[in-house]
């Protein structure tokens, strides 16, 4: 590759970054994934161009602090977004152990499996609307700066988010994020 070749592709990804932070500035609505793709940046790019009132981050060495947190806010809507799937969980957080290069979640729960730590470089803590709706989220991003999996607050029936687990989230927030 070229120098020339090298600087067009940087200028080319950062107008992609400047056209994706100029749309969630103004609407920071929508499918964080989607609007990746259609940016040619990875999830994570996306979630940083995020204003900074509706996105925060820690680093991923707060993983089993934050997930042994996630404990105490009984049901939550677990998340994992891949290109073939959304696949969505709700259940308490069950407690975590590590063991054999892996943080193990088991319990009475729906949610359990095995999540490789070591692949997480990042932990966002987003408050931002989606369809038109507030949510709240604590994500995992792994080194190839996709979504390992979301941890989303949970909707009463009137499909309003649970108070309670909003303010176990902004005080996740204030503890960890930077």
């Amino acid at each position: 590759m070229t120098d020339l070749t090298i600087n067009a592709t940087a200028r080319d990804t950062a107008d992609a970054r400047a056209r994706l932070a100029a749309r969630l500035a103004e609407n920071p609505d929508g499918v964080i994934e989607a609007l990746a793709r259609q940016h040619g940046v990875t999830t994570l790019d996306a979630t940083r161009l995020l204003p900074p009132d509706t996105a925060a981050f820690a680093p991923a060495d707060a993983f089993a602090d934050v997930m042994a947190d996630l404990t105490g806010w009984g049901p939550v809507l677990v998340i994992v977004h891949t290109p073939s799937i959304v696949l969505e969980c709700e259940g308490p957080v069950p407690p975590g152990s590590f063991g054999r290069g892996f943080f193990n979640l088991h319990g009475d729960s729906p949610i359990g499996g095995h999540i490789r730590v070591d692949r997480c470089v990042a932990i966002a803590f987003v408050r931002r609307p989606f369809m038109g709706r507030e949510s709240c989220s604590v994500q995992f991003f792994d080194h190839d700066g996709e979504a390992m999996f979301k941890v989303f607050v949970r909707r009463l029936p009137d499909r309003s988010l649970d108070p309670a687990q909003v303010a176990r989230f902004e005080a996740l927030k204030a503890r960890f994020a930077a």
